[in-house]
């Protein structure tokens, strides 16, 4: 099995103003506050807790074989707006492409700890809080199938896999439609249920694919200057008016 890229510990940090300048020109150290400094550890750490997490499902799926092969895609919901208090919850779960002989599957991992977990249908409830996982994992899937379906010029169906990576129990009263549930024990005897769909040369050319930065970028948009609004070089004032 190949991973591309490997996962970092502790996210990007994100590009900060420039510090305030001395009288002379020089400039002064930036001290970060008791809160920053809070908020800073405490990113730290749920960043370890996601790579964890990330890690537990990844080892599940080192004994697939040469044949499936594992790709960190970019999330469908990454803001860069400051204010977005919903990205710090969604940012809590880890999320790859597995790609091999029984298609591609967009995985997402939910870290629940020891908390209970109880499903019904496209319902999840973890400590009394109802997060949209089933939603996100499906919209994943939905985004990365169109990113290589346009690449690819085929229609390329994905798979949503939830995953939850933890030691609580999970009760389930119904499963969701159109997304696989399962734990990360369970994570690769799932992948491989569904058979032989596809051939090991054709999973390697897609996760090949699926590593090209451009695959994941918008198409380029036309420029205004190649549409022609008026024909035969006419122009606005050439339009006749309309009469009632």
């Amino acid at each position: 099995m190949t991973v591309f890229p490997a996962r970092r510990a502790v996210p990007a940090a994100r590009a900060l103003p420039a510090p305030p300048s001395g009288p002379s020109g020089t400039l002064e150290t930036v001290r970060p506050t008791p809160l920053d400094w809070a908020r800073r550890r405490r990113a730290e750490r749920e960043a370890r807790r996601v790579e964890a997490a990330g890690a537990r499902a990844l080892n599940q799926l080192d004994h697939l074989g040469p044949s499936w092969h594992v790709i960190d895609f970019p999330r469908a919901d990454h803001s860069t707006h400051p204010l977005d208090l919903d990205r710090a919850a969604r940012d809590d779960r880890a999320s790859f492409l597995a790609i091999g002989p029984s298609g591609l599957f967009a995985v997402t991992i939910a870290d629940h700890g020891r908390a209970r977990v109880m499903i019904a249908g496209d319902v999840v409830q973890i400590n009394g809080k109802r997060p949209t996982y089933v939603a996100e994992a499906r919209r994943d899937a939905k985004r990365a199938s169109k990113a290589l379906s346009t690449a690819v010029g085929h229609a390329i169906p994905v798979t949503p896999v939830l995953t939850f990576v933890g030691s609580g129990v999970i009760s389930v009263y119904g499963l969701p439609k159109e997304c696989l549930v399962a734990t990360h024990r369970e994570l690769d005897r799932l992948l491989v249920a569904g058979g032989s769909r596809i051939s090991a040369a054709t999973a390697e050319k897609l996760s090949q694919v699926a590593q090209a930065p451009s695959t994941w970028l918008n198409g380029p948009y036309r420029s205004a200057a190649d549409y022609r609004w008026y024909d035969g070089g006419r122009t606005a004032a050439d339009k006749r008016a309309g009469h009632r």
